[in-house]
């Protein structure tokens, strides 16, 4: 599966000190499916798994995805009415997705996606290798837990979405922080981004959004226009479309690029008349741009919805070891290997990761002290070398 922004055109970026909005407009809003929010509120919640397992997170609000299965419009459930979002005090959440009637189906947003990411190769080894502790086997990776900011602790995003313009036809957007792409956000049409826009101070948003928010402003990127070229209101506006469409080129090529690539993982989690609700995981590329997230398409592949996640370097980190030892079947020479490092240095790659609890502390400690002895010996041989 590719993400792909098709029918979906970049407006000219608006910036609030390090927040970078990119409005996305849809050339037609998708009719037949409808989202609306289901406010819950600020307390924990514990999500109940179909395998009775129970994950415990902020749960701010879900969505709820109203579709037809004759193709005609679909309303939002909810405001159709004009009835306000009420707030709803429960602390505890029957799954992920569950449907709420024939044509409607609750789901939470981005928990689809962290879900997924939290579960990757969660059993632990799947071999009883010598290396692993007894916990590891029993338990696998549990507890995994990973870190998240709300968008109220983003600095400069509760202004920005305050005075950012809500373009005609806008169904998305792409939020950047210091010129880094931290989320990406689609809704099927116009009405829903308008009722949704303000939800996006409640989402969940990654280690490195937080961090870029505080320290690197964005950057401007004017717009230069020939005045040789420009003797009338006509070639005025011909230099502007001009720029606009450099403008959107750029971003879709270079800015947005880390997103578009296909993700290594794609699982499907629901099915909606001709829409699919599915969530996916990244390749875990080194050094390189890494998005969790949540689609809703059509047949054909149009995108009807798309909520992301930017990983941090560490998160990134973590999903890359976990899929190396899953695919060298968690034995560690074999991982080591395939990663052309030592044992022991992958022994405290983990440990680093917070993965240590995983092997035998007696094995852990024989290759701290097989590091050691080595970095030793190299500070003695070069001690040892004549200068040249």
């Amino acid at each position: 599966m590719m993400i792909d922004l098709a029918g979906l055109d970049t407006r000219p970026a608006q910036t609030w000190g390090a927040m970078r909005l990119v409005p996305l407009v849809r050339r037609e809003p998708v009719e037949d499916l409808r989202l609306h929010a289901k406010v819950y509120g600020d307390e924990v919640s514990v999500v109940s798994l179909p395998d009775r397992t129970y994950y415990i997170a902020y749960v701010p609000h879900a969505f709820v995805a109203s579709w037809t299965g004759d193709g005609t419009p679909a309303a939002a459930y909810g405001t159709q009415l004009g009835e306000p979002l009420r707030h709803m005090c429960v602390r505890t959440r029957r799954r992920m997705a569950r449907r709420v009637d024939r044509n409607r189906l609750r789901f939470l947003p981005l928990h689809l996606a962290v879900e997924g990411f939290l579960a990757l190769h969660f059993g632990g080894p799947e071999i009883a290798w010598e290396e692993w502790s007894r916990r590891a086997i029993a338990h696998g990776l549990s507890p995994w837990a990973e870190d998240a900011y709300t968008g109220a602790e983003v600095r400069g995003l509760d202004d920005a979405l305050k005075v950012f313009e809500i373009y005609p036809g806008q169904c998305g957007l792409l939020l950047y922080t210091g010129d880094t792409l931290a989320s990406a956000f689609v809704v099927p049409h116009p009405e829903d981004y308008r009722a949704l826009h303000p939800m996006l101070i409640r989402d969940l948003y990654g280690e490195l959004v937080h961090e870029y928010a505080l320290f690197y402003p964005a950057r401007d990127f004017p717009a230069v226009i020939d005045e040789t070229e420009v003797s009338s209101l006509s070639d005025l506006r011909a230099q502007a479309e001009r720029q606009e469409r450099e403008w959107a080129g750029f971003h879709d090529s270079v800015m947005a690029a880390g997103l578009l690539r296909a993700p290594a993982r794609v699982e499907e989690v629901y099915r909606m008349g001709r829409y699919t609700l599915s969530r996916f995981l990244p390749s875990f590329e080194r050094k390189s741009e890494n998005h969790i997230g949540e689609t809703i398409t059509d047949g054909d592949g149009r995108l009807a919805y798309l909520k992301t996640f930017r990983l941090s370097e560490a998160q990134s980190r973590r999903g890359h070891l976990l899929s190396e030892l899953a695919a060298n079947g968690w034995s560690l020479p074999d991982t080591a290997a395939a990663l052309r490092t030592s044992v022991p240095q992958l022994g405290v790659r983990l440990e680093r990761a917070g993965f240590g609890y995983l092997l035998r502390q007696d094995v852990l400690d024989g290759y701290r002290k097989a590091l050691s002895e080595r970095t030793r010996r190299t500070r003695r041989d070069g001690a040892a070398s004549p200068p040249a």
